[in-house]
């Protein structure tokens, strides 16, 4: 993984990376090189704030094992549409299914477990350890016992390159490092799909790359992706394939060469005039 090298304040105290397999509640092996992740498939959504309708029956699919790109202007929706397939906000019409099954009947609870998602802001707690910001979820939402949920963290760390942060609060990191946390800590839950919104969005331009490679990483070892992004070139790179968000709307939707090279509609003309 090409990670970019950040530094950071030393930990008081050494916490050893996990050396063997991570195993489940039932102490079965956890392979966490590889991902068994989910299809989604958002169907007609509609979303209003009052008298406001921000989403007007927006509709694509995210493959298992595939990473799409949503990209369009601010205000064009694909945040909210993002929040949408994790229920932090609950569309007004239409429907979102994960492997076939509408997420709109199942608890939130299990919903962000099956679902993960990372923000543009960390959201880690600042008072406790990385560790704990690692173990807290899997012990209060998958009911893991404190020594499992300690393996699971720590080879989640190893995964985004921070075994050695365990022991670090959040301002002893850099914003790239506290990002790869979250990310890790969102993983570590073992989801079918994640979502980003904007993730490098508060990153200084020098952290952006060392979290782009860890979410092209993340890609190629087969986690089902929907990424909200402002990044064209990773974008590019890295997804199957690309939604282009308008006005509440997909305006096209498909492979990156073919929305990069040559969109069909003005406005991704346009728009891309403008980004690129």
């Amino acid at each position: 993984m090409s990670l970019i090298q950040e530094t950071g304040m030393k930990a008081t105290t050494n916490v050893p990376s996990s050396t063997s397999m991570p195993i489940d509640a039932s102490g079965d092996p956890v392979n966490l090189e590889r991902f068994d992740g989910g299809s989604l498939a958002v169907q007609e959504i509609t979303m209003s704030f009052g008298p406001l309708k921000v989403l007007h029956g927006v509709s694509f699919e995210v493959a298992q094992g595939e990473v799409v790109c949503i990209i369009g202007p601010s205000g064009s929706g694909k945040s909210t549409a993002l929040r949408c397939m994790n229920r932090l906000e609950q569309p007004t019409g239409g429907d979102i299914l994960l492997d076939g099954e509408s997420t709109l009947t199942m608890s939130a609870d299990l919903l962000r477990q099956r679902v993960g998602m990372v923000f543009q802001q960390f959201n880690l707690f600042p008072h406790r350890t990385v560790l704990d910001n690692m173990t807290l979820p899997l012990r209060r939402v998958k009911k893991l016992s404190k020594e499992v949920a300690r393996e699971w963290a720590l080879a989640g760390l190893a995964q985004v390159g921070l075994s050695d942060k365990a022991t670090y609060r959040p301002v002893q990191l850099s914003g790239g490092q506290q990002q790869r946390v979250a990310i890790a800590r969102a993983l570590a839950m073992r989801p079918e799909a994640m979502l980003f919104d904007e993730a490098t969005s508060a990153l200084d331009p020098e952290l952006v790359k060392g979290v782009l490679s860890l979410m092209a990483d993340l890609a190629q070892r087969g986690m089902t992706m929907a990424v909200v992004t402002h990044e064209m070139g990773f974008a590019r790179r890295a997804a199957h394939r690309v939604v282009f968000m308008d006005q509440g709307q997909v305006v096209e939707d498909g492979p990156p060469d073919q929305i990069f090279d040559d969109p069909q509609s003005p406005r991704l003309k346009a728009f891309l005039a403008e980004v690129l």
